[in-house]
């Protein structure tokens, strides 16, 4: 099957998938990752057909809705590739890709080992920080019955997978235990450099958040 049908076959898939999802992990979220994830690639010279698959199915079934399943966005994404008859090599390096890019607290190993991944990861953590990852980051703390802020609450690191996913938090930390850390933590030049502008960003809204808090 054509490169570019197989493409456009997952983005219906995914966007049926993903219809109405409220938590900041729709189809949106998932068509920005795709854009930005080929922008990236173009720039790192990786192989586009791998980054736009893991792209589109990176958030096909997050761990977070699927009661704690780690597999199962990487065993669906398989078995969708293997009804298009995706070459068996394509379909390895994409449920690789998926099965190690999510942060989990900073607590696994999420490090990539192709420039695919690479790409991808990048191009997902963006989508976590900036104007949009704060909009995303409030959705997703409504979605979980979570404070706003706190200061009673401290900003926590997580010495396990277990501890961050029974954690009962503030949206406002979740700034300080993830997001304001990845900009360090991303993969490629092309990410580091659209990094900077939006970490730069999400500094600046916490500094007028405490302003207006504390007034």
């Amino acid at each position: 099957m054509d490169k570019e049908i197989i493409i456009d076959k997952t983005k219906e898939y995914v966007k049926n998938k993903l219809k109405k999802e409220a938590t900041g992990h729709d189809w949106w979220h998932t068509l920005r990752v795709y854009r930005t994830a080929k922008y990236i690639g173009e720039k790192e010279n990786a192989d586009l057909f791998i980054v736009g698959l893991a792209a589109l199915l990176h958030d096909i079934a997050d761990w977070k809705f699927n009661k704690d399943n780690v597999d199962l966005g990487a065993e669906l994404s398989e078995q969708w590739l293997k009804d298009l008859k995706v070459q068996e090599d394509v379909i390895n390096k994409v449920a690789k890709i998926i099965r190690t890019m999510s942060f989990k607290g900073g607590t696994t190993n999420s490090n990539q080992e192709s420039i695919e991944g690479k790409v991808v990861q990048d191009a997902d953590r963006l989508d976590a920080i900036g104007a949009v990852g704060i909009a995303r980051t409030f959705a997703y703390g409504g979605f979980k019955g979570r404070e706003i802020y706190n200061p009673d609450i401290k900003p926590m690191v997580y010495g396990s997978f277990e501890e961050y996913k029974n954690s009962e938090d503030t949206t406002i930390n979740h700034f300080y235990e993830k997001l304001l850390l990845l900009k360090d933590l991303m993969n490629t030049k092309t990410g580091k450099s659209i990094a900077e502008e939006r970490h730069k960003f999400m500094e600046n809204y916490l500094e007028q958040f405490l302003k207006e808090w504390n007034m």
